[in-house]
């Protein structure tokens, strides 16, 4: 029996195939049983059209049969069998596709979809194998073939008896080394493990001897070992059966089942696709974040699956970063079974399976924020801070998709509302969105800037969290109204009668500002009569871009390059502080340089900004008390 020598290319191939392709070497099991259910698929569809044919569905399924003796494992179809010149074909050149060809003589389209591509998955099989010998009886023939191959130096072929049709596919099993232990594809419990892992939902039974316990008679508590043939997959995926067939409970079962969460999921999407992409998917949104969840160790990604076959456990891809708290998977059988993850990265029907997902999921948050205002606020609680990213990253290119989905605190309603429902309250001469930046609510309640917008009965909301404005910037507007911090050194509020006094008083005090912008020089822009203050005598605004909030969450950076929001020291005339302030410039320059300092600092204290010199200070409230 001579031996036959693989082609050049196909040599390359099978080497790169067993030491590039493959992350796992587990999914050899994958491709097998992939390949053996496409056999059974075969005799399905030439049942559809050879009248004396049947086709009963119990004669059909796959076996599973490790060997811990002979340290081999046996996979084993009732399928449709090869011929010599298809064992030639098909596995003879590498990367043929016996299955591909066989779907497109024959036109399937019927959904009964044909998932496995012969050649490339069954070489999988040689990173785990030393040798892998197929036995095989064609529905077309009464003579059975051997194929046995030690790898890429050539195979063999040759006539033998078998007496079923179907094929047996027997791997020898590399030896053990200090890195890798292949002892464990002939362990009972880890074959169940991988094959309920990646082919669960196969639509033959996927059949093995496993090793059962019982008690050794009806009065002993001692059990005895013993072997029975069961089905260890379940056939029918959760996915394929209609809705009206599911409860709440089957589909939080599943969540748990395939541990996407210890939680209970808020809600479940599933959705059936049948047009220019077919697809299922089954998706949740957590109750709660996981605990590495806004940390570089968290991966996201739905399970894929092409046809019932899982294909990677976290596709990345099929999910923005904004949505990357969503669990769940997708099963296209438009989908390659062999894709790579380079090949993801670009393939177009990936792309509109992302899209389409991404519109689901605002869809069902939208309808959970009209709808079930209890539960969508805990899911924000969860996971509002990653929309907000959302809305700050690539540049705001993803505001319009998220910006119904924000809620803040109202200082009004005293609860989370979204910019739908501030706008709808908005009064005719309001013209902005306002909004108060702080460490908390109880923190930016006592902001002495908000004190005016306040009191015109305007809404303010309230951003306790560091992306918040950062995120706003990027929105700029809603609904034609644009955002304004209460620190803003203009608040656009005031009625003409209130800016020609605002100007007299400028006037009015100008050499005395001008000598306390002097004497802060380097720590503020300016200094002025405040517009916004009624109680308090002090406080800072801002010119340009950054903020006072967004300042310290700059400076908090590992990478911190001492951004400085533009402050302006805004003084309350009409306070009594201020009497004193302006007896002393007329009387005394080092205490009017005191109280300066004073109120500089204590400007800095209520923003929960740091006193540059704390000592100082201290000591400039004792010159006070004495």
């Amino acid at each position: 029996m001579a031996k036959k020598e693989f082609k050049a290319e196909s040599k390359r191939l099978l080497d790169i195939m067993i030491n590039s392709i493959y992350s796992q070497k587990e999914v050899f099991l994958r491709e097998l049983i992939s390949n053996a259910s496409d056999a059974i698929d075969k005799i399905y569809y030439r049942a559809l059209t050879d009248d004396s044919m049947t086709f009963n569905q119990e004669d059909y399924y796959i076996e599973v049969v490790p060997n811990e003796e002979e340290r081999t494992l046996t996979i084993k179809d009732t399928g449709i069998g090869m011929t010599e010149e298809e064992l030639e074909t098909n596995l003879g050149i590498i990367a043929k596709s016996g299955s591909l060809a066989f779907k497109e003589e024959n036109e399937v389209e019927d959904g009964h979809d044909i998932i496995g591509q012969f050649g490339v998955g069954f070489y999988a099989a040689f990173m785990v194998a030393d040798t892998v010998t197929v036995k095989t009886r064609s529905l077309d023939s009464e003579q059975g073939f051997k194929w046995e191959s030690a790898g890429a130096d050539g195979y063999t072929i040759e006539p033998i008896d078998k007496e079923a049709v179907g094929t047996e596919i027997t791997l020898k099993l590399k030896e053990n080394k200090d890195d890798e232990d292949y002892d464990q594809y002939i362990e009972e419990h880890r074959l169940q493990t991988i094959v309920k892992k990646y082919s669960d939902f196969i639509r033959y039974p996927i059949k093995m001897t496993v090793t059962k316990s019982k008690p050794q008679d009806d009065d002993s508590d001692e059990y005895v070992d013993y072997k029975e043939e069961e089905t260890i997959n379940s056939m029918v995926p959760i996915w394929r059966k209609n809705k009206s067939e599911l409860t709440d409970e089957d589909y939080v079962n599943f969540y748990q089942e395939k541990h996407y969460g210890f939680d209970k999921p808020l809600k479940h999407i599933h959705t059936h696709v049948d047009g220019n992409i077919r697809y299922d998917a089954i998706l949740y949104i957590p109750e709660s974040a996981p605990f590495d969840y806004y940390s570089a160790e968290y991966e996201k990604g739905l399970e894929l699956y092409s046809n019932g076959v899982l294909i990677m456990d976290k596709c990345a891809e099929l999910l923005p970063d904004y949505f990357s708290f969503v669990k769940g998977m997708v099963d296209s059988e438009d989908l390659s079974l062999n894709i790579s993850r380079e090949m993801l990265q670009h393939d177009r029907q990936l792309r509109l399976i992302e899209k389409n997902i991404v519109k689901k999921i605002k869809q069902e948050l939208k309808k959970m924020l009209r709808n079930d205002r209890e539960t969508y606020e805990k899911f924000y609680d969860a996971f509002g801070r990653q929309l907000k990213f959302g809305v700050y990253n690539d540049f705001g290119a993803n505001k319009e998709t998220l910006k119904d989905l924000l809620l803040f605190y109202s200082s009004t309603e005293k609860k989370l509302v979204s910019l739908d429902e501030y706008v709808s309250r908005m009064p005719e001469d309001q013209k902005y969105i306002f909004y108060a930046a702080g460490e908390s609510n109880e923190r930016i309640e006592k902001l002495p800037q908000t004190e005016l917008v306040a009191d015109k009965g305007y809404e303010i909301l309230y951003f306790t969290d560091e992306v918040d404005e950062f995120a706003i910037k990027m929105l700029t507007e809603y609904e034609d109204k644009e955002f304004r911090s209460v620190s803003s050194g203009d608040l656009g509020i005031d009625t003409e009668e209130e800016s020609k006094k605002a100007k007299e008083e400028e006037d009015e005090h100008k050499d005395m500002f001008a000598e306390m912008k002097e004497l802060l020089s380097g720590k503020v822009s300016d200094v002025k009569v405040s517009k916004r203050l009624k109680s308090h005598p002090v406080c800072l605004s801002t010119d340009g871009e950054i903020s006072l909030e967004m300042e310290k969450v700059l400076n908090a950076m590992p990478n911190n390059q001492q951004i400085k929001a533009d402050k302006v020291l805004e003084i309350n005339i009409d306070h009594d502080v201020y009497h004193s302030l302006k007896a002393a410039y007329d009387k005394d320059e080092g205490t009017f340089k005191l109280y300066t300092n004073l109120l500089y600092n204590q400007a800095l204290l209520i923003e929960g900004l740091p006193v540059s010199d704390p000592v100082e200070f201290t000591n400039d409230i004792c010159r006070v008390m004495v």
